[in-house]
């Protein structure tokens, strides 16, 4: 049992963070190169000179990256600001395909149209075709002082990609708009860059670096998120650690087990050794015994594991329907079904360890059978 409850929740902590990365993933990049004074020029020659670098890389897009406040009526809202061209964003994110209402195409230079996250634009209170302003951190001198610059957008669509970050900081708008909008001319904040392996972004990044001159910044999503997946990490060790636990708990029944049949076998342990049974081989008797409850135990663990986390998909809805509950209900958890990912390497490091820990649980037990004196075994016999 602890095996199949080991197995089975780290398959479902397996699933949740590969279903998270996705989700992040699908709106920040795998590389981005930047200009080291945060601005970088002449984009569409660098974007050649990446693609031609690297084999790899298999779509860029160029993006301005700045921070303000929306404000609408008396709501304000501090947000992050991306700046991209419709037609080339689609090569390095999925926002495209998580439109709830309105389209990329709609973002036209110079109509100052604006996209907003769903929890965002639920902040603000506005809805498609709403008008919000945007107050820049740049701001312009007058003779009346110093005073913030402030534009009017209209929401032309709501996204939702189903991660708290971008769905309630993320304003999208055209790359145009935005270089006007930060006064940021002909230049661009970085490039984005997608890889046909998102695993092999540390890789690329450092061969980027050194092809690359010292003007250019290199980073990837395992430092832009290192924080974020450091901790899921952390707590999918924790929780094996925990669950380990229960394995251990489990070997102690072996341990009494073995107890009980030593002292039940006191008279044959003895009559085997006054026919010349050595206590190493009385010893290695138990030992097998004992492997052998443990190999059994692991094996149909392994299989209850396994059993469990291919089809956790399908049980998990078929308890919510018999028992007419949800778990984890939609409108609250952004996701709302459970999934599962079963890593043969987890399998098989979680069989070993349990293997081991049931085969120590017998040393203690064998050593006292294998020092069962004849003599006194066989005095009240």
């Amino acid at each position: 049992m602890g095996v199949t409850a080991l197995i089975t929740v780290l398959s479902v902590m397996n699933g949740f963070e590969t279903e998270l990365r996705e989700r992040i993933l699908g709106m920040a990049s795998h590389v981005t190169v930047q200009g080291y004074d945060g601005q970088l020029g002449d984009w569409q020659k660098t974007a050649d000179i990446l693609v031609k670098s690297n084999t790899r890389i298999v779509g860029v897009a160029p993006y301005i990256s700045a921070q303000g406040m929306l404000t609408s009526g008396q709501q304000v809202h501090g947000t992050f600001i991306r700046g991209i061209l419709p037609n080339e964003e689609p090569k390095v994110s999925e926002v495209g395909e998580k439109i709830l209402s309105g389209s990329l195409s709609d973002l036209m230079p110079g109509k100052y149209n604006i996209m907003l996250g769903k929890g965002l634009a639920s902040s603000l209170g506005v809805g498609v075709n709403d008008k919000v302003t945007m107050i820049t951190p740049q701001a312009l001198s007058t003779p009346a002082g110093i005073l913030p610059r402030l534009k009017r957008f209209v929401v032309s669509g709501i996204f939702e990609v189903g991660h708290n970050d971008y769905d309630t900081s993320l304003a999208i708008m055209h790359m145009d708009d935005a270089a006007k909008l930060f006064r940021m001319k002909n230049n661009v904040t970085g490039i984005r860059i997608k890889l046909d392996d998102l695993f092999e972004a540390t890789k690329v990044r450092y061969e980027l670096s050194q092809f690359l001159d010292g003007n250019y910044w290199v980073s990837d999503w395992t430092r832009q998120h290192a924080n974020f997946f450091r901790a899921v990490k952390i707590e999918k060790r924790m929780m094996f650690l925990i669950l380990l636990l229960i394995v251990t708990v489990a070997a102690f029944n072996i341990v009494s087990t073995i107890v009980m049949v030593v002292r039940d076998k006191q008279s044959d342990i003895a009559i085997l050794r006054t026919l010349g049974a050595t206590p190493k081989s009385i010893m290695v008797i138990f030992i097998v015994q004992g492997a052998v409850i443990g190999v059994l135990g692991t094996l149909f663990g392994a299989l209850g594991g396994i059993g469990l986390a291919l089809n956790v998909e399908t049980i998990v809805p078929a308890i919510e329907g018999l028992f007419g509950v949800h778990f984890m209900p939609a409108d609250v958890y952004y996701i709302s079904e459970f999934p599962s990912e079963l890593h043969w390497e987890d399998v098989s490091q979680i069989t070993i360890i349990s293997f081991i820990i049931s085969l120590v649980a017998t040393l203690w037990p064998a050593w006292n059978a294998s020092r069962t004196q004849p003599a006194e075994a066989l005095r009240y016999e």
